[in-house]
């Protein structure tokens, strides 16, 4: 058991991103899941590409699961298909749509002895094991920040958001807080676009057509798909002087900024959550922490790490032709 929690914390700690880390040799049905919503997206497409790159050389099997809608229900129901599966998943790495509606899956999950951790969107009540993924307070501070430069200290405000995650209730928070010593900012409203770019697009065009454009200064998006839809209706318009502040790297986004349309977006690192994930499954299934389903949390002694933060960067004008540089360069 001693063993096992100094491979774990080695492995699950400081270094994790070590593929394979203290495993024994994979059975040939061995396999971990990634199941996310919106799947169809740049964000996770990348992130399905570190899952492949883990899996190629770890020599594991891996798959991503979930719809290509902002849906969590169906994200509880391919959760529970692979629950169902008649070789019982090696582990399962889930992003968090609604934790009201993941926990109880999680907590299954972890149950049959199945580890499970979250990545990108947190259930932090449950019984996960690990959370690997972005600062999102600190991400939501950095933004703040960018969109106070922009603003000058002073204007209104509109965020695009999904109420119900976790991960953009923490950037939200990162975002009062940063405009909390800026009285001359106020957040004059929040539109939930329920995952469907075409809500923003639509409801950023309302604003145009009853010119209630004219009362906001900035647009702020908390997630990957509401700020190319906003720089879209602006620039259909003829509409200027309106600082918009994105999240993620989205090549519409990235387009958008060297057209000065966007000042800037907060990239993450899907690519290296997946990559991460993977090999963090790997190790708390072939050294399990004993019980799997201690509050390892609240453990001083833990062998597991409650969070593992994997990054995050501002992309502007000033460096976005480099980041889509590199980008492209590690792609191929």
């Amino acid at each position: 058991m001693r063993k096992n929690q100094i491979l774990i914390g080695f492995c699950a700690g400081a270094l994790l991103w070590l593929a394979g880390c203290g495993s024994s040799p994979h059975a040939p049905t061995e396999k971990y899941y990634l199941v996310a919503t919106n799947i169809k997206i740049p964000y996770w497409q990348s992130a399905n590409a570190g899952l492949m790159h883990a899996a190629q050389v770890m020599g594991v099997k891996v798959e991503m699961d979930g719809p290509d809608s902002f849906d969590p229900r169906a994200e509880h129901e391919a959760f529970q298909r692979i629950l169902a599966e008649k070789i019982k998943p090696a582990g399962i790495m889930v992003s968090v749509a609604d934790p009201s509606v993941m926990q109880p899956d999680i907590d299954a999950a972890i149950g049959q002895g199945i580890p499970v951790i979250t990545v990108d969107s947190d259930a932090p009540a449950s019984k996960r094991l690990t959370f690997v993924g972005t600062d999102n307070y600190k991400a939501g501070l950095m933004g703040a920040e960018l969109a106070v430069k922009q603003l000058q200290g002073k204007g209104d405000v509109v965020i695009y958001t999904m109420p119900e995650q976790s991960n953009l209730k923490d950037r939200l928070r990162g975002y009062h807080d940063g405009f909390e010593a800026h009285p001359g900012i106020k957040i004059i409203g929040t539109i939930d676009i329920k995952g469907d770019p075409r809500i923003a697009f639509d409801r950023t065009q309302d604003m145009v057509d009853k010119k209630t454009i004219d009362k906001v200064n900035g647009f702020i998006c908390l997630e990957a798909i509401a700020c190319p839809e906003i720089a879209d209706v602006l620039d259909r318009n003829k509409i200027t002087g309106k600082i918009i502040v994105a999240m993620d790297t989205d090549q519409r986004t990235l387009d958008w900024i060297k057209k000065d349309r966007i000042a800037g977006t907060i990239a993450q690192k899907p690519f290296t959550m997946g990559f991460i994930g993977v090999t963090g499954l790997d190790t708390l299934h072939h050294y399990p922490p004993t019980p799997l389903d201690k509050p390892w949390a609240t453990d001083p002694q833990s062998p597991v790490a409650t969070f593992i933060d994997t990054g995050e960067v501002l992309v502007d004008k000033s460096n976005v032709d480099t980041f889509v540089s590199e980008t492209t360069q590690k792609s191929q």
